[in-house]
């Protein structure tokens, strides 16, 4: 079973830079794809971004997509989230999550098997 924890979040202007990494432990990430997901007070978990086993493939949610950049680095069992240019419609809990699937990265919050405890990002104006 993987063990994932989020960490780098925090207060921020809007316009500022964030770093988000989900660090795993009792297993290795290399053999799953990984996804964010953020949920704001009252919504529904959403999906952020995805990226699969290799690195090779990334899938963006709209709303992020040219703000936020998502990397992983096997060799120490981490996966990143760049964000940029923030807003005040990014403020969340961001989740990090493991899917054992490992073909194209989903979307889908229900398809990814382990979950960290997420990281709260407030964005402010």
């Amino acid at each position: 079973q993987v063990h994932l924890v989020e960490s780098g979040g925090g207060l921020v202007q809007v316009g500022g830079s964030l770093r988000l990494s989900c660090a795993a432990s009792g297993g290795t990430i290399s053999n799953y794809a990984m996804g964010w997901f953020h949920q704001a007070p009252g919504k529904e978990r959403e999906f952020v971004s995805a990226i699969s086993w290799t690195g090779g493939n990334t899938y963006y949610a709209d709303s992020v997509k040219g703000r936020f950049t998502i990397s992983r680095d096997n060799a120490k069992n981490t996966v990143y989230l760049q964000m940029n240019s923030l807003k005040p419609e990014d403020t969340a809990v961001y989740y990090c999550a493991a899917d054992r699937d490992l073909g194209q990265p989903r979307p889908y919050s229900r398809v990814y098997d382990y979950w960290g405890q997420g990281t709260q990002v407030t964005v402010s104006s």
